[in-house]
């Protein structure tokens, strides 16, 4: 008995280190390209297709997502030659082992975006913790053009911005109200950006896209269990990817870096590259 507990021990060990390797390799590995094509039929006539690259989550924290990696995976997003940029929240890292980086030097590579509509972000609930003030200037002086629960026009986009703060349901109800108010003032195919992606179920028509992060696809997703952890009140509903209703369309991604812990498994990183257009002749 003694030596199969020492058996049983030792494998469970081997096991522990195997799943630590495979996840922080796994976290470490290049973003996956994912494509899409959304085509609108309110697109303005005469314009042309807008190349929409989305990412979020950046959790700039060592080990896994130094500033290094980050001036990596800009350099990977301008490869994609996007007309937009657009950051879904959760710049600033906040994981439990690793090294600490200030506001300014997580946010300083993305100085290196180039889009030629510009690059924009909401801010997410990780930003709002370290200081939103700090973090939208940190932005703002890196060429970051931060929403925050406002409508902007870009290009053939109406753009508005929903700020990642856990409010209250009152304020919810409201700065929601603002901002769906912005976008209906501003010209052009509505698209929203928000952290979190139950802002889907919110989301009124003619809102055509809603952009978000926050949940890491899940980042530890385990065979038979599913994710530990989703970040959403409505389970794994909205965890990942593309989910449709009606006329609109909600857009995941997975992120770039990760939560607490420098791991990922069956929910690699990714960037999304969406291009929006009028409907085929």
């Amino acid at each position: 008995m003694r030596r199969l507990a020492i058996a049983v021990a030792a494998a469970l060990l081997v096991a522990a280190i195997a799943f630590v390797a495979i996840g922080y390799r796994n976290a470490t590995r290049p973003p996956i390209v994912r494509q899409l094509t959304l085509r609108v039929p309110e697109y303005p006539a005469g314009a042309a297709p807008v190349r929409v690259a989305l990412f979020a989550d950046l959790h700039v924290h060592g080990p896994d997502m130094p500033p290094e990696r980050l001036e990596r995976i800009v350099a990977q997003i301008n490869a994609l030659n996007p007309d937009v940029d657009v950051g879904a929240g959760d710049f600033v890292g906040n994981s439990w082992v690793g090294k600490a980086y200030s506001v300014e030097e997580s946010i300083v590579p993305l100085r290196g975006l180039r889009a030629r509509l510009g690059v924009y972000a909401v801010l997410g609930n990780n930003d709002v913790a370290a200081g939103d003030d700090r973090v939208a200037a940190a932005l703002a002086r890196n060429g970051v053009r931060v929403l925050s629960n406002e409508a902007i026009q870009v290009g053939p986009l109406a753009l508005g911005g929903l700020k990642g703060r856990l409010y209250g349901h009152s304020k919810w109800q409201k700065v929601r109200r603002e901002t769906y108010d912005a976008l209906r003032r501003t010209p052009g195919v509505e698209v929203l950006i928000a952290h979190r992606p139950d802002e889907f179920v919110f989301a009124p028509p003619p809102i055509r896209l809603v952009l978000a992060g926050h949940t890491h696809c899940g980042q530890i997703v385990l065979p038979l269990i599913g994710p530990l952890e989703t970040g959403s009140d409505f389970g794994d509903k909205y965890l990942c990817g593309v989910v449709s209703a009606g006329d609109k369309l909600l857009v995941v991604t997975a992120g770039l870096g990760t939560s607490h812990v420098p791991l990922r498994i069956g929910a690699p990183s990714d960037i999304w590259l969406i291009t929006i257009e009028g409907p085929r002749r």
